[in-house]
């Protein structure tokens, strides 16, 4: 009979009903995904991460953009829960609002943070170790002269920018060096932004504008290489450049660009894992995930400046 049934189901191309199932179980099969930005491409490599592992897990990923806007996020959030996933994954566009923390502690189910960081008993982190490799790449400016050294990031009310700033100024006070000259911008994470700071530094008197820029994040990256290339200043050449974060289009730039990787889809991998692992009852955990250093072609010495 078993067989005759399943012949049938067959024949008619039938399908379950994951509604029906969901009733019955009580799950899903649903895992919602809020990026603050779709617009970043790190975000389509985290995602590929995600989706591999859950997808052989047999869930289906809902992934939604908040565009780096609070209230929209809490929609997001709040439409996710009543969809009834069976576990939240989030990219916030501010880990310090209240707001933000107040919708995801009522939600009942797994919730996990991508690069995010408050504290809540019952929410999984995977983290960036963003500040290590800052600091290192800070370290080998300072050591190749460089003092008016310009970081430019994105918003303060997010982990990774807190996090790059603390490793930027580490370098400095592991070397006993005051930062006077140093300068944290700060902003939107947006290539716009970095495009208009890159143009206001660099337009300031010799002698007061920057040596060496840090770009915080992809998009700084972006509008950095656009500030520089409409002021006809080439990277390695005319001004010390490192970047954090290392997509592919970046590797076939020259001059070579001195970067900060790290590997998004291992974050992805990472994330979807312990939100599996939540799922099957395990308790939050915290995962930290490393950022390297490449010194390329576009960290040199000032010229006439000895190493210190």
């Amino acid at each position: 009979m078993r067989d005759k049934v399943t012949a049938a189901a067959r024949e008619l191309g039938y399908v379950p009903d994951p509604a029906a199932q969901s009733l019955r179980s009580g799950a899903t099969r649903l895992i919602g995904l809020v990026v603050r930005d779709f617009s970043n491409p790190l975000f389509g490599e985290i995602i590929n991460g995600i989706e591999g592992v859950f997808a052989s897990a047999g869930y289906t990923l809902l992934v939604t953009d908040s565009g780096r806007d609070a209230p929209q996020e809490i929609q997001r959030i709040n439409a996710l829960k009543q969809r009834r996933v069976d576990a939240l994954v989030l990219s916030t566009v501010d880990d310090t609002a209240a707001t933000t923390r107040s919708a995801i502690s009522g939600f009942t189910r797994p919730v996990l943070l991508l690069d995010r960081d408050f504290d809540a008993d019952s929410v999984s982190k995977v983290l960036q170790d963003h500040a290590s490799g800052v600091k290192e790449a800070t370290h080998d400016l300072l050591q190749l002269g460089h003092r008016k050294i310009a970081l430019i990031t994105g918003s303060k009310e997010i982990r990774p920018t807190r996090e790059r700033i603390r490793g930027f100024l580490d370098a400095y006070e592991g070397l006993r060096i005051t930062p006077d000259e140093a300068e944290r911008v700060t902003g939107v994470f947006s290539a716009s932004f970095a495009r208009a700071t890159t143009a206001d530094l660099l337009s300031r008197p010799q002698g007061q504008r920057p040596t060496a820029l840090i770009a915080g994040g992809v998009q700084a990256t972006i509008g950095i290489l656009e500030g520089l290339s409409e002021l006809g200043l080439t990277p390695g050449e005319d001004i010390s450049l490192v970047v954090c974060d290392d997509p592919p289009w970046l590797r076939v730039l020259r001059p070579r660009i001195s970067a900060v990787s790290r590997d998004p889809e291992a974050m992805g991998r990472a994330a979807a894992n312990v939100v599996l692992a939540m799922i099957k009852g395990e308790p939050a955990s915290t995962v930290t995930l490393p950022t390297r250093y490449e010194p390329r072609d576009t960290t040199r010495p000032i010229v006439g400046a000895g190493t210190s």
